[in-house]
C-alpha cells in the first residue's frame, strides 16, 4: 500500500510539472484566445492536412470563406500552412481593422464591425499566401471572391461592399511581410559583417550594405 501511495504522489508530480511546462509553451487553458486563435481555430486548428471540405464544415465564417477558396483554387489555400498564417493574425491587427471600419463612412450605420470582420482577417490571411508575393489587389481579388458565397453575403453583406475592407486586410499584412523581411535582411547583414570584420559596418543600414 505505501509504495503505491508514493507511486501515486510520483505521478501527480510529474503531471503537474507536464502541465506547467505545457502552460509556459502554449499558454494556460483558461487563456483569453488572440484574434490568430480564433482564425486558426474556425478555419480547422494547427493540425492535420485541411481540405476545403474540412474547413468548409468548420463553425465560424472565415472557416467556411476559406472552405470555398480551397475548394475552388486548392493549392496554398487547402494546405496546411493556412493555419500559420492565421496565426500571423495578431490583436493589433484586429484593432486596427475594428478602427479602420468605424471610421469608414462607407459602412453601413446598422452593421457592426463584426460583419466586416471575415472580410479583412481574410484579406490579411490572403497577404500570407506566396503565391500572391508581389502581385497586386486586382489580381488577388478574384481569388477571394470564390469564397463570399451567398450564405456569406446573407449574413455579412454583398462582396462588392465587403472588398475594399479585405483590401485593406490584404495590404496591412502585405506591408507587414515588408517589414519582417527587411529587418531579416539588416540582421543577416549586420551579423555578415562583423564575421568579415568589417571595421566600415554599423549597427543598422550603413554605406557597406549591399556590397
Amino acid at each position: 500500500m505505501h509504495n503505491d501511495d508514493h507511486a501515486s504522489r510520483n505521478s501527480d508530480v510529474n503531471d503537474g510539472k507536464m502541465e506547467r511546462a505545457k502552460d509556459q509553451a502554449l499558454g494556460k487553458h483558461d487563456s483569453n484566445p488572440s484574434a490568430g486563435d480564433l482564425v486558426g481555430e474556425a478555419a480547422g486548428g494547427v493540425s492535420g492536412v485541411l481540405t476545403g471540405a474540412a474547413i468548409g464544415s468548420v463553425g465560424g465564417p472565415i472557416g467556411t470563406i476559406i472552405g470555398g477558396i480551397a475548394g475552388a483554387m486548392g493549392g496554398w489555400w487547402s494546405g496546411r500552412a493556412i493555419s500559420e498564417a492565421a496565426g500571423a493574425l495578431t490583436d493589433d491587427d484586429d484593432k486596427h481593422y475594428r478602427s479602420h471600419y468605424e471610421s469608414s463612412t462607407t459602412r453601413a450605420p446598422d452593421r457592426s464591425y463584426d460583419h466586416a470582420r471575415p472580410a479583412y482577417h481574410l484579406g490579411h490571411v490572403a497577404s500570407r499566401n506566396p503565391d500572391y508575393n508581389g502581385r497586386s489587389w486586382e489580381e488577388v481579388e478574384p481569388h477571394l471572391r470564390h469564397g463570399w458565397s451567398d450564405d456569406v453575403s446573407t449574413k455579412h453583406g454583398a462582396w462588392d461592399t465587403m472588398s475594399g475592407y479585405a483590401r485593406e486586410g490584404f495590404t496591412r499584412g502585405s506591408s507587414g511581410l515588408g517589414r519582417a523581411a527587411n529587418t531579416a535582411t539588416q540582421k543577416l547583414d549586420d551579423f555578415k559583417d562583423r564575421i568579415d570584420g568589417n571595421p566600415a559596418s554599423r549597427p543598422g543600414p550603413d554605406r557597406t550594405d549591399g556590397r
